[in-house]
């Protein structure tokens, strides 16, 4: 498991807000949802999302939200 790491620029700010709007749309839930899902539910957030970002955001929207739905199910979060 990644170390988690707080969101320190505004790129990694947008970057977590994309992720969590495009899951939301994906599952059909609204986004506040999704952000409880991977900030309070779990660590996705800081300790997958952000620590990530630099690999992640260079991958399609689909990979992105298919590889976070993934990683919600692996973990057991539930929306």
């Amino acid at each position: 498991m990644m170390p988690n790491k707080a969101i320190e620029n505004s790129k990694e700010l947008e970057f977590a807000i994309f992720c969590i709007e495009n899951v939301a749309a994906a599952l059909g839930v609204n986004a506040e949802q999704v952000y409880e899902a991977f900030a309070e539910k779990s660590d996705i957030l800081n300790g997958y999302i952000v620590p990530e970002y630099e690999i992640l955001h260079t991958q399609s929207r689909d990979y992105i939200v298919n590889d976070l739905i993934d990683i919600m199910k692996e973990r057991g979060v539930d929306i």
